[in-house]
């Protein structure tokens, strides 16, 4: 459906203004669209619009008309905003060296049914849910009316952290806007973790709803509200999965990434570099959504597989969605973690279709025959590799073996065989054996020599420069293998940049960080 405003509250924010700046508000036609007015000492005063801005008169800005919104308003808090009371009106200040305020943004604040509607099956689920866009895109009205559907009409447990009062409004009294939702207000921001916190432990929601996630200690907290089974809801400062990951700071909020320094022997087993790049936990947020406007959305469902790939250097496509006025279309489905191909059995079997061919299958699920359970699940964990242990061969694509279980049962396999299933043939039963069948039936193999083969370049760089002390430039690589061989050098103590142009961009191992 359309999206509706419940209401603005546009008169009380011109009470607000001095007189000659409401007078000429009232004489914008397009008054209902304003987005912002902005109030600087000695120049003209500003109203913004979504496809315009304009000036409100002749007279610049004086003391007295700063002096005029501030008496008029809520008190500051430490991050210089203002609201006013039961409004989602937002006041922000500019000071001076000497703390005095020579600047105003009023920005008008709307609650809107309808917003959430494109992404209402996501918040339904009940999995935890991370926004992300550029400031002004809607992530906060999205956040109000996810609060007032999960509370009025799904009967939720909903505690909203208000920070900046931005979500619930200004006052003892939140806006009606989100619902039934209960509302804890955070006193200064750098509590906000620690209100997070409280909040589970005090109050038993079900579902907690946070404005902007930017400090580890958050990051933290959200991880601890996550593993005690409650629903998040919030949005974090980023615009698209590649830089949140990037972030050190909040990469935790999807799993968070380390880098693995593995034995000469452990390498072996793997077919891999000695130094690798993988997720240290599952996500806090099962889903992240990439608000590319307020009508277009990218949806990461399974965050977790979605960073494994991300990891091996396989950028998984999302799920596209577009908001139309009768509801909203996916205009493109997510692309999933690439499934394997079963690896043929004995000469003269017929080979199964690529798992990745089969809509219907996400996964490669494998029925072990005769093989340890366990050191499957370990093999499949190592890897990060989108297969499952199927607990019947009536839930499974493909039986795992031994050789010795095809030479002394050929009949029970050549009946499950007949049954349409791959039979897979390992040597024995260990998880060595387990990871090169997953690496082979993953097609693992070259993208793990040229990882070789990189990062063996970037030891023999940090030896030339350790010895010389000067820069050494190695291949062109890509963006995954690119990082790989910053983390390495890390390691070393050296710094490292990159430098050119894709597909020919480097990086140069520097005798010190920059």
């Amino acid at each position: 459906m359309p999206s509706r405003e419940i209401t603005d509250d546009l008169d009380l924010l011109l009470r607000v203004m001095p007189p000659h700046i409401r007078e000429s508000l009232h004489r914008q036609t397009d008054l209902k669209q304003l987005v912002e007015v902005v109030m600087d000492l000695g120049r003209q005063p500003e109203a913004r619009f979504p496809s315009r801005a304009v000036y409100l008169g002749d007279s610049n800005i004086t003391r007295e008309d700063i002096d005029y919104v501030t008496h008029r308003v809520g008190s500051f808090t430490q991050d210089n905003r203002a609201g006013i009371e039961r409004t989602l009106h937002r006041i922000s200040a500019i000071r001076n060296r000497r703390e005095n305020v020579v600047g105003l943004t009023c920005r008008v604040g709307r609650a809107v049914f309808g917003t959430v509607d494109i992404l209402r099956d996501v918040i339904e689920s009940g999995k935890s849910l991370l926004l992300l866009g550029r400031p002004g895109v809607g992530k906060t009205t999205l956040l109000r009316e996810s609060a007032r559907i999960v509370s009025t009409e799904l009967n939720k447990r909903v505690i909203i952290v208000d920070t900046s009062n931005e979500i619930a409004g200004d006052g003892d009294i939140p806006h009606p806007g989100i619902g039934s939702s209960r509302r804890m207000q955070v006193p200064r921001p750098e509590l906000q973790h620690s209100v997070m916190i409280e909040a589970v432990e005090n109050h038993m929601p079900e579902v907690i709803v946070i404005d902007e996630i930017g400090t580890e200690a958050e990051a933290l907290a959200s991880r601890t509200i996550a593993e005690r089974g409650v629903q998040l809801i919030a949005t974090a400062h980023g615009n698209s999965l590649d830089n949140l990951l990037m972030n050190p700071t909040l990469s935790d909020l999807l799993g968070g990434i380390h880098a693995v320094t593995l034995s000469d022997e452990e390498a072996r087993r793997r077919g891999t570099q000695k130094t690798v790049l993988e997720r240290k936990a599952p996500p806090t947020f099962d889903t992240l959504v990439e608000i590319r406007n307020r009508d277009e959305f990218s949806v990461f469902h399974e965050t977790g597989s979605v960073v494994d790939a991300f990891l091996r250097g396989k950028a998984v496509r999302p799920e596209v969605r577009v908001r139309k006025a009768e509801g909203f279309e996916v205009v493109e489905k997510q692309e999933k973690p690439a499934a394997p191909a079963v690896i043929p059995g004995r000469r003269g079997r017929k080979e199964r279709e690529p798992v990745s061919e089969r809509p219907a299958a996400r996964t490669i699920r494998i029925y072990p025959y005769g093989v340890s359970k366990d050191r499957l699940a370990r093999a499949i964990n190592d890897l990060h590799v989108p297969a499952t242990i199927a607990r019947t061969p009536k839930d499974a694509d493909v039986v795992l073996t031994l050789k010795a279980h095809e030479k002394r049962q050929p009949k029970t396999l050549k009946d499950l065989e007949d049954d349409g299933l791959s039979i897979s043939i390992i040597r024995s039963n260990t998880v060595s054996q387990m990871k090169l069948y997953l690496m082979q039936a993953f097609g693992l193999e070259n993208q793990q020599q040229e990882e070789n083969e990189a990062m063996q370049e970037v030891q023999e760089a940090v030896d030339r420069v350790m010895s010389y002390g000067k820069p050494v430039e190695l291949s062109p690589q890509s963006a995954h293998i690119r990082r790989l061989q910053h983390q390495l050098v890390e390691q070393h103590g050296l710094g490292s940049e990159s430098r050119g142009e894709v597909p020919w961009r480097r990086v140069i191992v520097l005798p010190t960080r920059g």
